[in-house]
């Protein structure tokens, strides 16, 4: 009789964290997305600095030209 109890316990126990892995497994698929998600963003992020790097390289080198035609070019 205590090894039935002991076995139902046992069987009981394991269903318990069968369940619990099974909400673990499930959390780390969310959390998979999630970071697929920070990943694209951080990518945009990213390529938006390239593109206002660009930018501000282009202006920089628009004030220069413009410096040097008033003569007004610095050290």
């Amino acid at each position: 009789m205590a090894d039935n109890v002991t076995n139902e316990l046992l069987l009981e126990t394991l269903k318990a964290i069968q369940g619990k892995l099974a909400d673990i497994a499930s959390n780390i698929v969310d959390l998979k997305a999630d970071m697929r998600g920070m990943k694209g963003h951080v990518a945009a992020f990213m390529q938006s600095e390239v593109t206002q790097d660009g930018a501000i390289t282009s202006i920089q080198l628009k004030i220069e030209r413009i410096q040097q035609r008033l003569n007004i070019v610095e050290g």
